[in-house]
C-alpha cells in the first residue's frame, strides 16, 4: 500500500499565502524571458572626462558588448543592434567581449551572418574577446568574420585611430590578460581607451587610460531596485553604466544577451552610443 501525502493545516495556509508570489515570480520570469530579454533598449550617454583632450571633444563610441551568438534571437538581437548604430554613425563602433558562445550550434556562421551592417564600419571597429570565447573555441577561429567586415580583433594589442590609443587586453577570467605590456606598447602622449571585458579588473589597470569600456556583467540581468541578484566572476563590483570614480572612469554596458538564465527584469539589452566631452 502506498502511503498518502498528509499536508497539515499550518502547511496549507502558508502556501495560501505564499501562493500570490509565487504566481508574481513566475510571471516576471516569464515576462522577463519572452519579453524584455529581446526588446532592445537604445543609449546615448555623455560622459565627461577630466583628461580628456579639448580636440576630441564630443568624440562618439558606439559600443556593444556580451552578444553570445548562439541562435537566432542572439542574432535577431546583434543585427538590430548594428542597425540601429549604422543610422546613429558614431566615429567608432566596439565590441567589448563575449561575440559567442558554445552551443548546439556552430557559432562561427551565425556570427559572419550577425554582422554583416557592421561592414558600415570598416576600419573604424575594433573588437576584444571575452571569456566566453574562449570556450570550446577560440578568437583565431572567428577572427577572419571580424577581418571580413574590418573589425580590428585586439588582444594584449594597442591600435592608433583617431589620434586615440585603443588597448585592447584580453579576458581576465580566460587567464589570458596582459594590461601591463599592452599599456607599455601605447604612445603616452596621446589619449587612451582600456577595452577589457570584466569591469572589476578596472581595480588593477595601470594608470594611463582615460577611459575604460566593459560588458560580462549583463547588467545583473535582474535590475531590481536595491539588489542585483546575478552577479559573475570580475563583474560583481561595476555592474552598469558610467563609474566615474573609479580608478580609471569606467562604463560598463548592459549588454546584448543573456547568461545563466534566459531573462531580465528592469534590465533590458543595451546598445549604446557614449559621447565624450572635455573637463579640460
Amino acid at each position: 500500500m502506498v502511503r498518502g501525502i498528509v499536508i497539515s493545516t499550518g502547511t496549507t495556509k502558508v502556501l495560501k499565502k505564499l501562493w500570490p508570489w509565487i504566481l508574481a515570480g513566475a510571471g516576471a520570469y516569464a515576462y522577463g524571458s519572452l519579453v524584455e530579454a529581446k526588446r532592445i533598449q537604445p543609449e546615448r550617454r555623455t560622459i565627461r572626462l577630466k583628461r580628456w583632450p579639448k580636440s576630441l571633444d564630443g568624440y562618439r563610441i558606439g559600443l556593444i558588448g556580451d552578444m553570445h551568438i548562439r541562435d537566432q534571437n542572439t542574432v535577431t538581437l546583434t543585427r538590430a543592434a548594428v542597425s540601429w548604430l549604422v543610422d546613429e554613425n558614431p566615429d567608432v563602433l566596439v565590441f567589448v567581449g563575449d561575440l559567442i558562445e558554445d552551443s548546439n550550434n556552430d557559432p562561427i556562421p551565425l556570427l559572419e551572418f550577425a554582422l554583416q551592417e557592421a561592414e558600415f564600419f570598416s576600419g573604424r571597429a575594433v573588437a576584444i574577446p571575452g571569456n566566453q570565447d574562449y570556450k570550446n573555441h577560440a578568437p583565431s577561429e572567428f577572427e577572419w568574420v571580424l577581418a571580413k567586415y574590418g573589425i580590428r580583433l585586439l588582444q594584449n594589442q594597442v591600435w592608433s585611430h583617431d589620434g586615440i590609443e585603443w588597448l585592447g587586453i584580453d579576458s581576465a577570467n580566460a587567464e589570458m590578460a596582459d594590461p601591463f605590456s599592452t599599456i607599455l606598447k601605447a604612445d603616452p602622449t596621446k589619449p587612451m581607451v582600456a577595452l577589457w571585458h570584466e569591469p572589476d579588473m578596472v581595480d588593477v589597470l595601470p594608470i594611463g587610460p582615460e577611459l575604460m569600456l566593459s560588458g560580462h556583467s549583463h547588467g545583473g540581468q535582474f535590475g531590481l531596485p536595491g539588489w542585483t541578484p546575478m552577479k559573475t566572476r570580475n563583474g560583481r563590483k561595476y555592474v552598469r553604466g558610467f563609474y566615474p570614480h573609479a580608478p580609471t572612469p569606467l562604463y560598463v554596458t548592459r549588454g546584448l544577451a543573456t547568461t545563466f538564465l534566459p531573462a531580465r527584469l528592469f534590465c533590458p539589452p543595451e546598445v549604446t552610443v557614449l559621447t565624450i566631452r572635455s573637463l579640460q
